[in-house]
């Protein structure tokens, strides 16, 4: 099982620098604009539209295999152990149990309660 969760990890992380490299490569809908007033060359390794189309597939393709990828991690990260006692707070419960009961001192009364200098 571990081998098949380290796979799944390494498929989110790769899909996510992917994602994050084509989301940077697209240009936004106001990059068009300025394209108008000359300031720039429209043209690209695609197309004028056919870039929009190649990358906005991919990201979404990506995005698909990065979620189906945090549903399974979280899936079987939700999956209890087979061996270990359960959860750290019990552990931590346990071992709280078993330590010497501490009597807390008792306050003090009347002038003993006043600071002096």
């Amino acid at each position: 099982m571990s081998a098949f969760l380290t796979i799944v990890l390494a498929v989110q992380m790769v899909s996510a620098v992917a994602m994050v490299v084509l989301i940077l490569m697209q240009h936004g809908k106001g990059a068009d604009m300025g394209a108008a007033f000359g300031s720039g060359g429209s043209g690209s390794l695609f197309g004028a539209s056919g870039s929009a189309n190649f990358l906005s597939r991919t990201t979404a393709v990506l995005a698909t295999i990065f979620f189906v990828a945090t549903l399974s991690l979280a899936y079987f990260g939700m999956a209890k152990p087979d061996t270990g006692s359960g959860s750290v707070l019990e552990g931590v419960a346990a071992g709280i149990s078993t330590a010497p009961a501490v009597t807390p001192a008792l306050p003090a009364s009347g002038a003993a309660q006043i600071p002096s200098k």
